[in-house]
């Protein structure tokens, strides 16, 4: 297979983590007889100082020609300030909109190795492998917003398109997993969450009838997802409650590196980058955890190009590697030997088979 991958490496430690993601992918081109194309561009701060702009033109252009994109991290304590017009996390905002990706997937996904490093109690994290599909561009954050001296309002609107199409999105994915969708809302005060409730039924009783769906308060499933987390498969809800229940889950496997993500659209391209943030603090030192880059390496080449024998050979190859003890400092336990990025990324394309 040929396909072409656009590089969006970033800021912080998103140049050393999408390195590893990089070479993954290549050994899997390697490996499996495909021709990948990858081409490099800048985007947030690191555009912002070549070109003054944290979507430049040129980046741009190479994510909409290119097959998928593979994203990094950005932001920078330079461009810090709210009150900046031009800062560095409008890049993705823009990348999403411009692409059309109004669907987030997180997969939360926990391994023995490293349960010490989660929360919670050991017993409640065997077998949780949960996704979570947030709905990426409608809701509170893009709607009418005013603001007086002493009142302010923030409009949640939804379309009934906005609903249908990342439903089955979810459910889809839910038809190919364990058949259990769980829809999060609160319709028990919010009208956007009883339209939201109707469309769900309607869409999965007419065309999923094999998944089973069940209805939860948000309230409800921020305590349930603590409580009872194998218990779910996939979950699918609207934008802000999504942004919260996402960060939630994504602490059951024990550290933000280890969590990728997919923002998707109606085509097979997509945007595929890490959960954690530029981690200015570490960039440069060579700890950074490039686990959930090379895992959202892996949701590119299943969602994006169809791959899913290789998608699945980079996700054995981290669990693996972390079964073999090869745990960066964010998930070694105190006092042990924790391995460096470099050797991480190592240990995974070793481990590719």
């Amino acid at each position: 297979m040929k396909a072409q991958i656009a590089v969006l490496p970033g800021d912080g430690i998103g140049p050393e983590v999408v390195a590893e993601a990089v070479r993954c992918l290549e050994a899997v081109a390697a490996r499996f007889g495909h021709q990948f194309s990858l081409a490099e561009a800048p985007v947030g701060a690191a555009a912002m100082d070549l070109t003054g702009e944290p979507l430049p033109a040129s980046t741009l252009a190479l994510a909409r020609s290119a097959d998928a994109v593979l994203f990094g991290a950005i932001g920078d304590p330079r461009y810090s300030d709210p009150a900046l017009a031009v800062r560095p996390e409008q890049s993705i905002l823009a990348l999403r909109r411009e692409l059309g990706l109004y669907a987030n997937l997180r997969p939360a996904v926990t391994h023995p190795a490293v349960y010490h490093a989660s929360p919670l109690r050991p017993e409640l994290l065997a077998g949780v492998d949960i996704l979570v599909v947030r709905e990426l561009t409608g809701g509170i954050y893009f709607g009418e917003k005013t603001r007086t001296a002493d009142s302010a309002s923030d409009v949640c609107a939804y379309t009934t398109g906005e609903i249908e199409r990342v439903v089955r999105l979810a459910a889809g994915l839910a038809a190919k997993r364990r058949r259990k969708l769980v829809s999060v809302d609160k319709a028990n005060v919010l009208e956007t969450s009883r339209l939201w409730r109707s469309v769900v039924n309607r869409v999965m009783a007419a065309e999923y009838p094999g998944v089973t769906v069940e209805h939860m308060y948000i309230d409800a499933a921020t305590m349930h997802v603590l409580r009872r987390p194998a218990d779910f498969d996939v979950i699918v809800t609207e934008n802000m409650f999504g942004d919260i229940l996402t960060d939630e889950v994504a602490m059951l496997p024990g550290s933000l590196g280890l969590c990728p993500s997919a923002s998707l659209g109606d085509g097979r391209r997509g945007l595929y980058e890490p959960i954690h943030g530029s981690a200015p603090d570490i960039a440069g030192k060579g700890i950074a955890n490039p686990f959930g880059t090379i895992l959202s390496a892996a949701m590119l080449l299943r969602h994006s190009l169809g791959l899913d024998e290789e998608a699945a050979a980079i996700e054995r190859a981290v669990a693996r590697t972390l079964a073999d003890g090869v745990l960066t400092p964010d998930l070694a336990l105190r006092g042990s030997a924790a391995a460096t990025t470099r050797c991480a990324g190592d240990a995974v394309v070793a481990r590719l088979v």
